[in-house]
């Protein structure tokens, strides 16, 4: 038996078409799953960058607004059926000191981060405790949910934030028999982190000293992380946070 298999898998992903997410959507086809793609690019600009599959959809929509959200679902179902997984994917991050931080940037990436995945996980869960849907939530947190960064710290006030609502779906749907859980990665090799690690000394500095492993975290890691709790392997977690960090999570180190 391939414990891998994701066949009987479809499987909604909000910010699908960003660095990290592509390379997730392609792991979770190659594994059989049927892959609904939301983002906010428009359809033509998507086509450069998912593949070509008969699996695949994109749905481009603002996940932070509950009726554009509902449309998507409906969308969805029409194109490939209900989600029995839905990951709350989507995010954004910028670097500023505390004290000069942008309060319009604040409030983009809460909406982004922290009000899309709850918008998305609210109607994915409204609809599976309609059908009586054993479905699965998966939310991307990160390793600074528990550990502060500098000059993020918006960024991982929401990363803190969809950890707990990630523990508060779980607790509260149990008994539905629906699951929520997170998966954490560490310092990704993609977007601004690997911007600041080829262009700022100390940054690359700080990063390096906070992987013990040595190197940036490749998505494809990420990738599979998400295989392994999208697939039944995983079937008797709810509530847990996958760390997949590198060892970023043991900062700082003597």
């Amino acid at each position: 038996m391939n414990t891998l298999d994701l066949s009987d898998k479809i499987i909604l992903i909000t910010g699908g078409a960003g660095a990290i997410g592509q390379v997730i959507v392609r792991r979770l086809l190659e594994h059989g799953a049927a892959v609904a793609v939301n983002d906010v690019l428009p359809k033509e600009e998507v086509k450069a960058i998912l593949p070509q599959s008969e699996r695949l959809r994109y749905f481009q929509a603002d996940a932070a607004h509950a009726e554009s959200v509902a449309a998507m679902f409906d969308a969805v179902e029409s194109a490939l059926g209900l989600p029995n997984v839905a990951c709350c994917h989507a995010g954004m991050v910028a670097a500023h000191p505390v004290t000069a931080y942008p309060l319009s940037e604040y409030d983009k990436l809460m909406e982004v981060n922290v009000r899309a995945a709850f918008v998305v996980a609210q109607e994915a869960a409204r609809r599976w405790i309609a059908r009586s849907v054993a479905g699965h939530l998966i939310f991307t947190t990160s390793w600074v949910q528990d550990v502060p960064w500098p000059e993020i710290t918006p960024y991982t006030m929401s990363k803190s934030a969809m950890k707990a609502m990630m523990r508060g779906f779980a607790r509260e749907l149990a008994d539905k028999g629906i699951r929520a859980n997170a998966i954490a990665p560490g310092i990704v090799g993609v977007g601004l982190a690997k911007r600041q690690w080829d262009t700022d000394p100390s940054y690359r500095a700080r990063a390096a000293k906070a992987i013990p492993l040595g190197y940036l975290q490749t998505p494809e890691s990420v990738a599979d992380a998400f295989v392994f709790l999208c697939s039944d392997m995983a079937s008797y977690m709810t509530g847990a946070t996958l760390l997949v960090d590198g060892g970023c999570s043991l900062y700082p180190m003597d």
